[in-house]
């Protein structure tokens, strides 16, 4: 099996499923802006589609990590996420808002498939001195959708309309299934030999997560990081409505930002031993503040310009994470700490994206600082837990 999946077929998969993701995310707030019209609207519509993956997160990685067909599970997740796309965009205008929400949040629960669910499967399908390479490919698969993504759900809004935009993002999604489904089996032997519960498997997986203190500093690092990040990405409408002439435009400044994390890796990938990915971690966290800071201007130049540099702190901070994450985690237990890594960053997007929509109202400046002041805090936070501080039950858990 490992041999009649290719690279270029996960990762083909890979960016077809998070290009989905990343559009439906802008696709759902020009969505609720047009059909509500209201930026708090907007913004809890994306809260409540990405708030619920701390949940959901932790219990499919260690589904994903016990069954014998991570990649059937894998569809499934897409399968479902994408059909909750679209009861929420055939509810928007026809149901209470509230009940709008709720299909979100139940929606957000199977987010962490589209991100760590995927990159926890790598080691199965390429093996030893190419891992490294393929990390930093499955890492620029995030930046090229992160391009296509919003570019896309400006585009087809300003063209189509907004509700189209969601379409073609569950579409996407779609599109994903056949290289999810045919990821390769786990051993059956490794498979065999489970006889811990779910529930201890769970305990087992935060233990290593917290109790590895590289793990555990770059995981807060990189989830108040996205605080800040959803703080941006819920003022993006705004910003193009008052800043480049329409709120569709705005989605294009991700595209911004996805461009240059996309360079920042390729750069990296050519020099990936120049600079520790620990380093990277809370360096990057700098660089997107004082990205956020220059983006209070609200000029159209200095505001694409600001974009661009928060994108060269973004993209090599995701590398640098993935990269820790193949290091600290054991087989295991691989996939639960890729997904609840990821629904720990989705969840810190998510609070973001809430607390930015009612300060938006107030001062949209402001609610720029206020994302600055987020990732100032996510790099000092990097600092907080000391290298030295090793728990030895997350080296029983390693070794279990």
């Amino acid at each position: 099996m490992k041999k009649r999946y290719s690279l270029r077929f996960y990762l083909a998969g890979a960016v077809a499923a998070r290009a989905g993701d990343e559009m439906s995310g802008p696709a759902l707030m020009l969505a609720g802006f047009a059909l509500a019209g209201s930026t708090t609207d907007a913004s809890s519509l994306l809260a409540g589609i990405t708030i619920s993956a701390a949940v959901g997160g932790p219990v499919l990685g260690t589904l994903l990590d016990r069954t014998r067909r991570p990649g059937r599970l894998l569809a499934a997740a897409l399968v479902l996420y994408a059909a909750g796309l679209g009861m929420v965009l055939v509810g928007l205008g026809r149901l209470p808002f509230a009940v709008i929400i709720l299909i979100a949040v139940l929606t957000g629960l199977l987010g962490p498939a589209l991100s760590g669910g995927w990159t926890a499967q790598l080691p199965r399908v390429v093996l030893g001195d190419h891992l490294p390479r393929a990390n930093t490919l499955d890492a620029m698969t995030f930046s090229v959708a992160s391009l296509a993504g919003p570019a896309l759900a400006g585009g087809v809004a300003e063209a189509l309309g907004a509700p189209t935009a969601v379409v073609v993002s569950v579409a996407l999604i779609a599109l994903a299934l056949p290289a999810a489904w045919m990821l390769p089996a786990r051993p059956g032997r490794a498979r065999d030999a489970r006889t811990t519960s779910l529930i201890s498997d769970l305990a087992a997986g935060m233990r290593v997560i917290v109790g590895r203190p590289s793990l555990a500093r770059a995981t807060l690092t990189s989830v108040v990081s996205c605080v800040a990040q959803g703080i941006l990405t819920a003022c993006i409408p705004l910003l193009g409505e008052r800043v480049l002439g329409g709120a569709g435009r705005g989605a294009v400044l991700l595209s911004c930002a996805a461009i240059s994390a996309l360079v920042a890796n390729a750069v990296l990938a050519r020099f990936p031993r120049s600079v520790a990915p620990d380093t990277i971690i809370w360096a990057s966290a700098l660089v997107q503040a004082a990205a956020l800071a220059l983006a209070t201007w609200r000029q159209p130049v200095v505001l694409i310009v600001a974009v661009l540099i928060a994108g060269i702190g973004e993209g090599p901070q995701l590398s640098a994470l993935f990269t820790i994450r193949h290091r600290e985690a054991p087989e295991h237990l691989r996939a639960q700490i890729f997904t609840t890594g990821a629904s720990l960053k989705i969840t810190g997007f998510a609070l973001g994206a809430a607390v930015a929509g009612p300060v938006m109202t107030r001062s949209l400046p402001g609610t720029l600082a206020l994302a600055a002041s987020a990732a100032v805090l996510s790099a000092l936070a990097f600092f907080t837990i000391p290298s030295a501080a090793v728990n030895s039950s997350a080296d029983r858990a390693m070794s279990s």
